[in-house]
């Protein structure tokens, strides 16, 4: 029984209308709605300053992330749903008796919801006294209608001579965010990548529902973290391949041999998005740390590779044994068949560590699997990438440079003579 398959399960036998299904473990649910105030893995705000507007539009982004692909909740807060008594004082009446609107607050709020007269001393306890009027007194509207007001004169009248009393609708809680009323619609995915099915549904929403002047639409949740780590990565990763490029650039003292490892990494990669594939991972942030060890694996066993090959071409030269492509041929063959055996023990050792990520099944072990799934997959590829493309690349590039060196000797021969 996997994870998948028990929320298969779940969700077709606990069907209890009225409410949604979201499957969340409960610690990263907790983490989340410390973080984000979203229980789900995305969360859309609604925000305006009329709360009925507010609920006909979370209602309507209901309907419409329904329909996306891989959504298998989507449940918007009911803003309205709930019951109050409204005490709307008469003012002019009220001051015919001698009283102040403060006056009336006070009877309705001392009989209903109560007031502290005394309090009391128990050791090192205090309690406090509170006074208020009897449940059956305080759940009936028309005895409330009826509590007694006594005024400056002495005289006693019903609170209803001075006070509309009724039950009026209104919303069960407020939510507000940069000083405006907002709510919130909860969507739950389940067999597809986050960012993807977010984008999606982010075009069904502007498609399909026309926002009035003063309202807006933000995604939070799980999605939330995603945007900000793929805004780092897309700083961070040029900027790490910048640095890559400026250290081989300094190794080998020449662009061609830079530019030859650079252009080899995105081939080095593919291993690890066909097991990504394989194993039905979609692309994540720990993915991308996977894929972000494997290309500076990469980049070591193609230098080096290209270290040994350069070691062996030059030996080949002082030696005068280079004056024909056969001869670059064997010198490239030499420096690379020295490191073939090198490259498969630190393939060997490399996928023999990462093996039992993947097969372990304890805590963290999902996220610790997509780190491992790009590094074990491009082990199979990046080596093979390095012991027969490298060489032939480099052979390439060599050849041209002797050829441009005779075609320029050959040019400068006869302005000589």
């Amino acid at each position: 029984m996997t994870t998948d398959k028990l929320v298969e399960e779940l969700d077709r036998t606990v069907k209890v209308p009225g409410l949604s299904n979201i499957w969340v473990p409960p610690i990263r649910n907790r983490i989340d709605m410390l973080a984000t105030g979203i229980k789900s893995p995305v969360g859309v705000k609604v925000a305006g300053m009329d709360l009925a507007e507010v609920d006909r539009i979370a209602a309507q982004i209901e309907r419409v992330v329904k329909q996306v692909p891989g959504v298998t909740s989507a449940f918007a807060e009911r803003l309205t749903g709930g019951r109050y008594i409204d005490v709307q004082i008469d003012r002019a009446t009220a001051g015919r008796y001698g009283l102040n609107v403060s006056d009336v607050q006070s009877v309705v709020s001392a009989a209903i919801g109560g007031d502290n007269i005394g309090e009391t001393i128990e050791g090192l306890q205090r309690f406090p006294i509170n006074v208020r009027y009897p449940r059956e007194i305080r759940d009936s509207v028309e005895m409330i209608r009826d509590l007694p007001v006594l005024t400056e004169r002495g005289a006693q009248i019903r609170l209803r001579d001075v006070a509309a009393i009724r039950i009026s609708d209104g919303p069960p809680m407020l939510k507000s965010e940069n000083a405006r009323l907002s709510g919130w619609v909860y969507v739950d995915l389940h067999g597809r990548d986050l960012s993807s099915a977010v984008r999606e549904m982010q075009r069904a929403v502007a498609q399909d529902i026309k926002l009035p002047p003063g309202y807006s639409i933000s995604w939070s949740g799980q999605f939330e973290f995603l945007e900000r780590a793929t805004h780092k990565l897309k700083i961070v990763v040029p900027a790490t391949l910048v640095i890559i490029f400026v250290l081989l650039y300094l190794t080998f003292r020449r662009f061609t041999d830079a530019f030859l490892i650079m252009a080899t990494l995105p081939f080095a990669l593919v291993g690890g998005f066909w097991l990504m594939y394989l194993l039905g991972y979609n692309m994540s942030i720990a993915s991308a740390v996977g894929f972000i060890a494997l290309g500076g694996v990469a980049s070591e066993i193609g230098v080096v590779m290209l270290v040994y090959i350069n070691q062996a071409v030059t030996a080949r030269a002082a030696e005068g044994k280079l004056n024909d492509r056969n001869e670059m041929i064997e010198g490239i063959v030499e420096g690379a068949a020295l490191r073939v055996r090198p490259i498969a023990m630190t393939v060997a050792v490399i996928i023999a560590g990462l093996l039992p990520i993947m097969w372990g099944s304890g805590t963290g072990s999902e996220v610790m699997r997509r780190i491992a799934a790009p590094m074990v997959g491009g082990m199979i590829t990046a080596p093979l990438l390095s012991m027969f493309v490298v060489p032939a690349a480099y052979l390439l590039i060599r050849t041209r440079k002797q050829r441009r060196g005779r075609v320029a000797r050959h040019a400068i021969e006869p302005s000589t003579t």
